[in-house]
Parts: structure tokens; sequence; C-alpha cells
């Protein structure tokens, strides 16, 4: 099913819409929101959780990004120029959470600071009463090694389909408003950024709803 030219606040109700009935279990249910960087996805999964809480669902949410490898990591396995690609996450790290969210009742978990651009481990909780979590990233629908066994934690995926040069658009923006000047926001945008997003764009599976 797909959404054509819908507002951020609409396609989080076309998602609460389709998790609405993922509370009704007892077993908590992961709700995956994915799509190319600049997508929108953290608006879009952040208002999709008060949607779902305004329906009287208790609703956790968690994003990807949480699980970027630390920069001195990085910089040592010559990987820093490429930090926002597949093998700049601990993915076994963020398999194992997700393990843990389907069996635990109360979690904590990481976040990504943008303007320190680092992780903070810990950083909230998700609490025994949510029984339906969002989780957001780029890649959780990738299929290639490792990332496809991601889809064995979905209950319901969601892809957000963007056009690239709207992508383009708006993480040159992202980089200009973290104080970059003007060219070396470019060059993040477009010798990473946007690799990144074609990637996605071009080998992530089928999701349930794919919105526009």
């Amino acid at each position: 099913m797909t959404t054509v030219g819908s507002s951020p606040q609409a396609l989080a109700e076309r998602i609460a819409d389709a998790a609405a009935g993922l509370a009704d279990g007892e077993a908590r249910q992961l709700v995956a929101v994915a799509g190319p960087p600049g997508a929108g996805k953290s608006t879009v999964a952040d208002l999709a959780q008060q949607a779902l809480q305004g329906r009287g669902i208790s609703t956790g949410l968690l994003s990807m990004d949480g699980f970027h490898y630390d920069n001195q990591i990085l910089t040592a396995r010559d990987l820093l120029p490429r930090k926002g690609a597949p093998e700049t996450f601990d993915l076994p790290g963020f398999h194992a959470l997700l393990r843990r969210l389907q069996a635990e009742d109360e979690v904590a978990v990481p976040e990504f600071d943008r303007v320190l651009d680092k992780s903070i481990a810990a950083c909230s909780f998700v609490t025994r009463d949510q029984r339906v979590v969002i989780v957001e990233g780029n890649y959780l629908l990738l299929g290639e090694p490792g990332w496809d066994d991601l889809r064995d934690h979905w209950a319901l995926t969601v892809f957000l389909d963007v056009p690239l040069p709207t992508l383009e658009a708006r993480l040159l923006d992202r980089w200009i408003g973290l104080g970059l000047p003007r060219d070396e926001a470019e060059r993040r945008a477009f010798a990473n950024d946007i690799p990144n997003a074609r990637r996605v764009v071009q080998n992530s599976g089928a999701a349930d709803l794919v919105l526009r």
C-alpha cells in the first residue's frame, strides 16, 4: 500500500493506523520505519509515536543511529569519511538489543547526538507498558548480509520513499544547519550521504507500507 504526497503528520497517522492493532497482544511488537538519509524518518517516527500515544497506546521509540561506532573506532578502521554507511554501525549490538526488546520488560536504549556527533549509551528506557516500539533507521530493510536478518524482528515495515533531489537539498541543509561551511556541507552530502541514500533505495526489500 502506498501513500503519495502526504505531510509528515499524515504519514505518521498512516503508520499509527497500521500499527494500532499490534498493541492487542501480550508480546511487544516492533515497527520498522526505514528510508534513505534525509527522508524524514526521525520526524515521522516521532509523530507516529505521538499519534499512537494519543490513541491510548503506550509506544516506545528507538533510533538505529544510536548504534554508530564511535569516531575513534571509525578513524582506526579508516571509515570516518564513510560514517553513516552500513559498515559504520554496530550491527551485532543492534540485533542484540532488538532481541532484548522482544524478551525483556524494560530495556535501556542509546541515542545519537548530532551536535556532539556521537552515540550516548543507555540514554532512555523502553518500559514495560510500551507494547509497541517504533524503530527508525536507514538500513532496517537492507537486503545485504547481516542486515537482511533484521526482518525477523519486524511486525510491520514502513519505507519512506523520497525523490533524490529532495534528499540532496535536505542533506545539504542539515550539514549547513550544523554549522559547516557550504563547501564542506556539499562534500559530506555528495561524497557520503547521497551514495548511502542510493544504496538504501536500490538494496532495500519490500515494505508493508511505502509512504511518499
